[in-house]
């Protein structure tokens, strides 16, 4: 069974990987996997105490992570009902500046706020942004730039990726650590990343911009929302801190906004869009990343039920690995994930490995996160950008921004190790 799963596993994975090509969506793919595999196991393997065991632990580890994806999903919903991204594009319309400067105000403003609302939001977000200012070839850079950037953003905040959530929701580092010891690192892939990008930046196309602005005035009531819309991301680290799981804090800041929303939609006598309908929104979230994560969760706990995690970890980081083990095993994650998604390779890594330190969690969440960049199918943003983006196709990726990733991820690894040595 051990040899069949393996290549079950392997197959849906190239599978998973080629989505794009094969038009099946990697969703169907990834819970299929899981089911295939579990029922394998079941009937080769008479203990089934052992499977109800094995499952009922993986529920609850996926049930943490959906819940709370599902919670992040619906706040950023109510961001985008109630205008705030509108906003944000009509102030940088505002600032009318020319390409490169426009393009290192989108850049900064990228990798900020993808450690708030996560890296893919923020990647669809700011794409849409760049392509009412950029055209052409600077559009493409632009990009491939907000990849990099929403990625190395996502890799420093427990809530910025969904790698550093699964790393955060198993407890392998706590929300403080994380930022501490992963701001610098992702900061550096950032700025390395941005000043190779900025440098092909050609010329400016000011024809081509629009000549109106556009002009987004925000109610009293709006503002209330969207401020309670973003403290309530403050809210996972705080209720872990009362022994309670991060995911109760955003559901608590669910309620809480939608108390808010409800409350001002009594109290107004005109019919507008605060009559918001949160049922709405939560059909708009994304129903099909969270069943890929579900059936990734459950293929990987199928793979360490039969041990074959076990011999992987053997094979990378060896029986007993010491420290430089781990980095190097963590840095070729990090490269693998480039290729293969990062989700798969994280959850195998929580299953895999047994480390009390954190600083090497941290490592591997910026791996992780960062090393999908160097390719356009490495991550989930990479994804969404080429598809947003028709002109940026593989080959077009690869030429614009697999460098200026690549230069950052290794920058980024060797401020991580001036830490470690450090501190």
């Amino acid at each position: 069974m051990v040899i069949i799963a393996s290549i079950i596993f392997l197959v849906g994975y190239i599978l998973i990987t080629l989505e794009h090509y094969w038009k099946i969506n990697k969703s169907i793919t990834a819970t299929a996997l899981a089911a295939i595999l579990w029922g394998g196991i079941a009937l080769t393997t008479y203990d089934h105490d052992a499977i109800e065991s094995a499952l009922h632990y993986i529920s609850g580890e996926t049930f943490s992570l959906i819940v709370f994806l599902l919670a992040a999903m619906t706040l950023v919903e109510i961001l985008v009902h109630y205008r705030f991204f509108d906003l944000l594009r009509a102030k940088l319309f505002g600032l009318g500046l020319e390409d490169r400067s426009q393009f290192i105000v989108i850049s900064i403003i990228t990798f900020f706020l993808s450690g708030i609302i996560d890296n893919l939001t923020t990647t669809i977000v700011m794409v849409q942004i760049a392509r009412r200012f950029f055209k052409g070839k600077n559009l493409l850079i632009a990009a491939g730039a907000i990849v990099v950037a929403a990625n190395a953003g996502g890799a420093f905040s427990p809530v910025g990726d969904v790698t550093t959530i699964m790393l955060w929701l198993a407890g392998k580092f706590t929300a403080l650590e994380i930022i501490l010891w992963g701001f610098l690192p992702a900061l550096s892939i950032f700025i390395v990343s941005t000043l190779l990008f900025l440098r092909q930046i050609v010329g400016d196309t000011p024809d081509e911009k629009p000549v109106t602005h556009e002009v987004v005035n925000l109610t009293r009531s709006e503002k209330v929302v969207i401020i309670a819309a973003f403290a309530s991301f403050a809210l996972p680290p705080l209720v872990k801190l009362i022994g309670l799981p991060p995911f109760m804090g955003l559901l608590l800041g669910v309620g809480l906004v939608g108390l808010i929303i409800g409350w001002f939609a009594n109290m107004s006598t005109r019919e507008s869009h605060l009559a918001v309908d949160i049922e709405k929104l939560l059909s708009k979230t994304d129903i099909s990343s969270l069943l890929f994560f579900i059936g990734i969760l459950f293929a990987v706990g199928a793979l360490g039920f039969l041990g074959i995690l076990d011999s992987i970890s053997n094979s990378l980081f060896g029986a007993n690995p010491g420290t430089s083990q781990l980095i190097i095993g963590s840095i070729v994650l990090g490269a693998l994930s480039a290729i293969f998604d990062n989700i798969p390779l994280t959850a195998a890594a929580i299953d895999m490995l047994e480390i009390e330190d954190f600083r090497i969690w941290v490592l591997l969440a910026i791996c992780v996160g960062t090393g999908g960049s160097m390719l356009a199918i490495g991550s989930a943003a990479g994804v969404v950008a080429m598809g947003m983006v028709k002109e940026l196709t593989f080959v077009q990726y690869l030429k614009i921004a697999t460098i200026p990733a690549a230069a950052g991820f290794v920058t980024g690894i060797a401020v991580w190790y001036v830490q470690f040595l450090l501190f």
